[in-house]
């Protein structure tokens, strides 16, 4: 297939992150989903076992309003975004306190993504140790190692999100780790808020171990040790164009979910940024 008829695919996968629209309960989320003209979502999986009696009925209302739940995503106990010094204190598998509940929680959360029919489900693993000799290297490696598994008993490949590690430390954990449902979720604009390397590179660096990717843009600190800022599409650094070419190059089967985690207006912010990347593909294609 000719690029130019890649990147006129790539706008039939388009979708758009639950969480971005703030819903309130499934018919909210469906009727944003609507206006917006995406009728694909990935969805934030931690609201059906928090709040199973509001969103328990989830699965009938996307399908009776054409929706398609195309992949999903689940947060874990205690994350702290304050800082970039509290999200590597709290963030992920990694934090031995959460551990437990956080695997009390993954049971009913494959339960809940099967229930959708959902086959990738993603998250942000925590700061992942770099050196195989450090015994929280193994730890980590033991505990990614169990919920692989039970990713995988209930036919679901495990994403782990990038931006928390450079792409080459990633790649190297997850070749340690050598579990087969164990891919990526690749997001440009969290290796600009993290300060850790050019999100083309990293993505040429772990190719075709992504699976699912995020659509996001950022800009890096001037300021080191804290965050990036998150912006609308098309007014950060991410280079789109050669995002999509290398995309093409990959031969990315999977689906580019909008995610607006910043600002006021994260609505109209996903449909600006629908509309800048429908005419930059549109022009490729």
């Amino acid at each position: 297939m000719k690029h130019s008829e890649i990147y006129s695919c790539f706008l039939t996968r388009l979708a758009v992150c639950s969480w971005s629209l703030r819903p309130s309960d499934p018919a909210d989320l469906a009727s944003r989903l609507q206006d917006l003209g995406i009728l694909r979502t990935q969805l934030d999986l931690d609201p059906l076992r928090e709040q199973a009696a509001v969103w328990g009925g989830l699965p009938a209302v996307l399908a009776d309003a054409g929706i398609e739940a195309v992949s999903g995503m689940f947060r874990t106990v205690g994350e702290d975004y304050t800082s970039l010094d509290t999200i590597r204190r709290t963030g992920g598998l990694v934090p031995d306190a959460t551990w437990s509940a956080n695997w009390a929680n993954l049971q009913l959360t494959v339960q809940n993504a099967r229930r959708l029919g959902l086959t990738i489900v993603m998250t942000h693993a925590g700061f992942l140790p770099h050196d195989p000799s450090d015994p929280a290297f193994e730890k980590l490696l033991g505990r990614m190692r169990q919920v692989a598994r039970l990713f995988a008993d209930h036919g679901l490949t495990l994403c782990c999100e990038t931006g928390q590690e450079s792409a080459a430390a990633l790649v190297g954990f997850l070749d340690h780790l050598a579990e087969p449902n164990v891919a990526v979720n690749f997001d440009p604009a969290n290796m600009l808020l993290y300060n850790n390397g050019d999100p083309i590179a990293a993505l040429r660096c772990i190719g075709h171990r992504v699976k699912s990717c995020h659509l996001k843009d950022a800009t890096v600190t001037q300021v080191p040790g804290n965050w990036g800022e998150e912006v609308p599409i098309g007014t950060g650094q991410v280079d789109w164009s050669a995002f999509f070419a290398t995309m093409a190059e990959l031969d990315y089967r999977g689906y580019f979910c909008f995610e607006r985690e910043a600002g006021a207006a994260r609505g109209a912010d996903v449909a600006a940024g629908r509309d800048y990347l429908t005419n930059l593909l549109l022009t490729k294609s």
